[in-house]
């Protein structure tokens, strides 16, 4: 038996045999490394990269030691952003999905309290929550940690960038003092270090940094005179590439506002991603990209935290980052599960100096390369390949992919490759569907029932 199979850890039957089912093959280098210890139950500080496995690594060691009759908060999972908590509680879901009645919610900002905590008051299992919403309901009591086993900090990096620790030191006074702690971060600075020895017992530290973790990403930098030339070198870049998925990181949202407007003024399929936007706008554009009904996202670092794009083909660095681990952080997100992966960075000669040391931090000189051909220019921006439609029901409508998928391909013009991703959310849903079958889709769905009754349908990409 390999030491990369699943079949070599402890795990209970119910997890093992769903883990085929959702493609779960072999380990990742972090689960390797990680579950075993996880299993044991020792605190584990596990640093890898932003597509890792990790949150299988700790999901399964939730869940193969949770008793399933104690309706009581057994394990809680902190998240930077509600989109990450999101993925983390459908991913345990989905881990779970051969275990009687296990129930998993999600406690962030941007769902009404009121829900939440009609949720805990039923019983719930595990909680995937943000720091602040997660303090809030412990300060008033609507929510109880005093039978916690497992403490979870997911993207601790970022949290604490982003200002959380006090909520979690917080939170951490409500938990038990007995109770095994994970943390997983893509960067290991001191306030990692700090945050461990205040809140582990002598936990194992796994390190991932190998050659096979390694993502193949070829990097390019160009050098530009100014804010003029910095967007006419993004246009060229992705004219040159035209690639399905790209996201440009800039340093803030005013810039991010801006360079979207400038793509989509030259034809670009763009949509901008920063705090000024309201969760729904926020989860919209987040379901359009990952369904490739948009081809570029432009966001800001914390903006974009969250994003868990499989094939990510292309990142720009519009500005060049305010320190290397958030450059190494950034391209992190392409060439993902052995693909390769194109990252290009953009710097005039007043972030030299940041050059300069990002080439010390990666181990090579950096150098620039010649931009595309200028005649590129001459060529209209591209369009996304997908289009997204909004159907006025969900999960509550007891809807499920397959009754959507049903409709559309119940009609001889569409097929089943013309239809992308489908998201049921609680109220609504979406479908990704071949733009150039857009219309007829529209139609399609407008005209027929789902599940016994219509829905209003609504283009929104």
């Amino acid at each position: 038996m390999s030491e990369h199979s699943f079949q070599s850890v402890n795990l209970i039957p119910s997890l093992t045999s769903n883990l085929d089912g959702l493609g779960y093959l072999k380990m990742t280098p972090i689960q390797t490394q990680s579950l075993p210890l996880i299993l044991a139950g020792d605190d584990v500080i596990g640093q890898a990269k932003t597509g890792s496995g990790k949150t299988a690594a700790f999901g399964l060691g939730i869940l193969n030691k949770l008793d399933t009759k104690n309706f009581n908060v057994q394990s809680l999972v902190l998240c930077p952003t509600r989109e990450l908590a999101e993925q983390v509680a459908e991913e345990i879901r989905a881990l779970a999905r051969a275990m009687q009645n296990i129930k998993v919610i999600v406690v962030c900002g941007g769902i009404p309290k009121k829900i939440q905590t009609a949720s805990l008051e039923n019983g719930v299992h595990i909680v995937v929550g943000t720091p602040g919403r997660v303090e809030e309901h412990l300060e008033v009591g609507t929510m109880k940690i005093d039978q916690l086993t497992t403490l979870v900090l997911d993207e601790a990096d970022r949290m604490l960038d982003m200002g959380f620790q006090p909520s979690i030191d917080a939170i951490i006074e409500f938990a038990p003092s007995k109770r095994q702690n994970l943390l997983f971060s893509a960067t290991y600075p001191k306030e990692i270090e700090a945050i461990a020895q205040r809140v582990m017992k002598q936990p194992k530290l796994i390190q991932v940094g190998s050659e096979e973790d390694q993502p193949s990403i070829q990097q390019f930098f160009y050098k530009v005179n100014d804010d003029v030339q910095r967007i006419t070198a993004t246009r060229l870049i992705l004219q040159a590439n035209r690639p399905d998925s790209s996201v440009i990181f800039c340093n803030t949202k005013k810039e991010v506002k801006e360079v979207a407007a400038e793509l989509r003024r030259f034809g670009f399929s763009v949509l901008a991603l920063h705090g000024d936007l309201d969760q729904i706008d926020r989860d919209q554009a987040l379901i359009q990209f990952a369904n490739k009904s948009t081809s570029i996202l432009v966001a800001t670092d914390v903006a974009g935290r969250g994003l868990d794009i499989e094939a990510l083909d292309l990142v720009i660095n519009y500005h060049t980052a305010s320190d290397p681990e958030t450059h190494v952080h950034r391209i992190g997100r392409t060439g993902r599960a052995g693909n390769d992966g194109m990252a290009c960075s953009l710097f005039s000669e007043k972030e030299s100096y940041k050059i300069s040391r990002l080439g010390e931090h990666l181990g090579f000189k950096i150098e620039a390369s010649k931009l595309p051909d200028l005649s590129l220019l001459k060529q209209p921006g591209y369009k996304a390949p997908m289009s997204t439609l909004q159907i006025s029901g969900g999960k509550k409508n007891k809807i499920r992919p397959g009754d959507i998928l049903g409709v559309l391909t119940n009609c001889k013009n569409i097929s089943g490759d013309d239809v992308g991703k489908i998201k049921v959310a609680a109220n609504w849903s979406y479908v990704a569907v071949s733009r150039k079958l857009v219309d007829t889709a529209f139609r399609k769905l407008s005209d027929e029932k789902i599940k016994g009754r219509k829905y209003r349908i609504k283009r929104i990409s």
